[in-house]
């Protein structure tokens, strides 16, 4: 009896052990997805196709990682639709705002491998590029992020408190190390975020752990946190986590809920309340000036 159980623990034990080895192996493989699957690294539809003005901005981080983004611009008669591209071109009618869109390394036609460090680089150098235009109001540029890109734009919001005027995040998770018990249960004995009752002694292998939970207190500008609550990647008690510790440090916070919002299509499934939404945290937090008022140009600058 003693034997088998033996061989049971070792068997157990070796699994635990292989499991974390591929863990720490593949982790950024897990965390940044530069390619859909079935999709080609390269862009099957550009805003040009969309008939959306756009621009295309090339940049270099501080470490001199070569990167791609496009400055989309207010265009009153975009017509079609696809992809992210879609949610673009509603928001730029919905909210009369240009929308500038970085393509983190490793994404599209940018250069390099991602990572945390590497990428936080990349979002300084785009919002860096936006406060040095003159053919925008840069006391209004506002932070979109979804998912990572709440991440990314939470540090992003943090570390440039006057160069940002208001961050939106939708569907974000607390950490990597609270999502890595999601995507593998048994991890959850061994990596977690702050708010773990119990050491997690795995955590040093975590090489890219975007704690957006021990970021958001700091953040001093107002915050729009939009939850679908059948995101069937990220649980939405994350962001309900997320709200109620920015609201316990930061007074201008709102929280709103959509029933039948999943992971990516939260904007569509919410419909005119989701516009409606975020349209007015934006007149209430951002308001336009009276001297620009004629000319209905607004910014956004989305993470993703």
């Amino acid at each position: 009896m003693v034997s088998y159980v033996n061989v049971f623990l070792y068997g157990v034990g070796g699994i635990v052990v292989a499991g974390i080895a591929l863990l720490v192996a593949f982790q950024e493989r897990l965390v940044y997805v530069p390619v859909l699957p079935g999709l080609t690294k390269s862009y099957p539809i550009t805003p040009a196709r969309l008939r959306l003005s756009y621009e295309d901005v090339w940049l270099r981080s501080s470490d001199g990682v070569r990167l791609h983004a496009w400055f989309i611009k207010l265009f009153p008669d975009c017509t079609d639709i696809a992809h992210r591209l879609e949610m673009v071109r509603i928001m730029i009618q919905r909210l009369q705002c240009n929308v500038f869109m970085l393509s983190y390394r490793g994404y599209g036609a940018s250069d390099g491998y991602p990572s945390q460090h590497g990428i936080t680089k990349d979002a300084q150098a785009a919002l860096d590029h936006l406060v040095q235009r003159t053919d925008i109001d840069t006391s209004r540029i506002v932070v979109f992020g979804r998912s990572l890109g709440g991440a990314v734009g939470a540090v992003l919001t943090k570390n440039n408190p006057e160069k940002v005027a208001a961050l939106i995040l939708e569907n974000t998770f607390t950490s990597i190390m609270d999502m890595a018990g999601v995507l593998l249960p048994f991890l959850k004995w061994f990596i977690g975020g702050s708010g773990s009752k119990t050491p997690k002694v795995l955590n040093f292998v975590v090489r890219s752990p975007w704690s957006t939970i021990d970021i958001i207190g700091q953040i001093k500008q107002p915050i729009l946190f939009l939850s679908g609550l059948q995101d069937e990647m990220v649980p939405p008690v994350h962001m309900q986590m997320l709200y109620a510790k920015a609201a316990a440090h930061n007074r201008p916070c709102t929280f709103v809920e959509f029933p039948n919002g999943m992971h990516m299509d939260t904007w569509l499934a919410g419909g005119d309340h989701y516009w409606r939404t975020v349209q007015l945290f934006l007149e209430q937090n951002v308001p336009q000036n009276r001297d620009d008022a004629s000319s209905n140009q607004g910014n956004d600058a989305e993470a993703r």
